[in-house]
């Protein structure tokens, strides 16, 4: 055990372990209990169990085996009690799986001996249950991200650009039909694992987004949930290496993977991209996601709205600096985008490019067409790339107005010390930032 040295500081230790560990708690403890509101609720009492002990007698040195073991405890004293008479039989094969490993490693990572399928990941395995066929399309994603993502509903409904409320309602129905269900947590294979990709995809890239510009919070980026996503989406290009859209994916997540170095300087303050140190950016990530990509291409046909996000994403990264940028060639992909998955955020990205390629007015134009969109009227980024078209065109009243409309709106705190800074200062968007 090592001691911290004030109560607060475990405080903020333990929450900072939680959010790298709890994930993986869960997933354990789904797979063995085939529940996944109860793994929750045993991966909770794990957590109330850290908070207790840890501030007395310090953070373990393996803290996320401490909180496995402690939520397997928690499942084990629940199946002990369960008198469900249709899985009696079930439950007790359950309790002696959970005591051989409770007593084969002590407070270690201890292996699920009923793991078979060929991945043997049970964080992707989740991920394939959330995003079973039983549930509506709109529930799968909504609850994978807040059980594998650990996002908030707030978060959540932010990336979709809809009501919390209805977030937090598609999420306890989604856990009560898999519960019902009581299907088996684990990657399946063949033919059932096309129906759910599409799901699985949007999941690993929304986690990914989630950690390149955290939605809240105090940082800029969540650099832990972007490794996480990008380790998911290398096994699954790995388990289906003929699907264009996982290595188009996967090739977009490497690509900006990148560039998590140069984002934020020693402070944790934004850089952004155009103010970077390109030397900075992890070449082997650039040449591993340009290798996907191109596999991706060759496996013929159009893209999908992942490889094309990461042909973007590779002109920025082949480009030398922001004024080498091949733009016009960015703005012809934001249009094929717009053609295979339309959507009022992407037509917010194609009007940065389109600004950048012919012009912040062309640009102010496509901006001020999305003005009456219903899910853009809370979303900070409009009027923060509103205002820096218009400081772009000399109109620094208006974009000071701009600004400042996008901070109160902004919920990550980094962020919004950017946009005050930019209204105060009269400063304008680095060129080539895109939403």
């Amino acid at each position: 055990m090592r001691k911290t040295d004030t109560l607060d500081d475990t405080a903020r230790a333990i929450a900072a372990i939680w959010r790298i560990e709890s994930a993986k708690v869960v997933a354990h403890v789904a797979r063995i209990t085939r529940d996944l509101g109860l793994a929750e609720d045993c991966a909770q009492d794990a957590l109330v169990a850290a908070l207790e002990h840890w501030p007395e007698l310090g953070i373990p040195e393996r803290p996320g085996a401490w909180l496995m073991t402690a939520a397997k405890r928690r499942a084990l004293d629940h199946l002990r009690h369960q008198k469900l008479a249709e899985s009696r039989h079930e439950a007790l094969g359950h309790e002696a799986d959970l005591q051989q490993q409770i007593a084969a490693r002590e407070f270690g990572e201890m292996v699920d001996a009923r793991l078979d399928d060929a991945i043997g990941d049970e964080m992707l395995a989740l991920i394939f249950t959330a995003c079973h066929p039983l549930l509506p399309a709109e529930a799968r994603s909504a609850l994978a991200l807040r059980v594998i993502g650990g996002l908030s509903t707030a978060e959540i409904a932010r990336a979709y650009l809809i009501p919390e409320a209805t977030i937090a309602q598609r999420i306890v129905r989604a856990k009560r039909t898999l519960a019902a269900a009581r299907e088996p947590f684990e990657v399946p294979r063949g033919a059932e694992l096309k129906p759910r990709l599409a799901s699985v995809l949007e999941v690993l890239y929304l986690m990914f987004n989630e950690g390149y510009a955290a939605s809240a919070g105090a940082e800029w980026m969540r650099q832990a949930l972007c490794e996480e996503a990008l380790r998911l989406g290398r096994v699954l290009a790995g388990l289906m290496p003929q699907q264009a859209e996982v290595l188009g994916l996967l090739a977009l997540m490497e690509i900006q993977s990148s560039r998590l170095a140069a984002r934020v300087d020693a402070q944790g303050e934004p850089i952004l991209l155009a103010a970077q140190n390109r030397s900075r950016w992890d070449h082997l990530l650039i040449r591993r996601g340009l290798a996907a990509l191109a596999r991706a291409e060759a496996l013929g046909g159009p893209l999908g709205p992942y490889a094309l996000q990461a042909a973007i994403a590779a002109c920025h990264a082949r480009a030398p600096s922001t004024d080498a940028t091949d733009w016009p060639r960015i703005a012809a992909l934001y249009d094929a985008l717009m053609q295979t998955a339309p959507s009022p955020v992407v037509a917010l990205n194609r009007a940065v490019a389109v600004a950048m390629a012919f012009g912040p007015a062309a640009g102010l134009e496509m901006v001020d067409g999305l003005l009456a969109e219903p899910s853009l009227a809370h979303y900070h980024l409009l009027p923060a790339v509103r205002g820096d078209l218009l400081h772009r065109l000399g109109r620094g009243d208006e974009a000071r107005i701009e600004f400042e409309r996008a901070a109160v709106s902004a919920g990550n705190a980094r962020e919004r010390a950017l946009l005050l800074g930019r209204a105060a200062n009269g400063r304008r968007l680095p060129d080539g930032d895109p939403p």
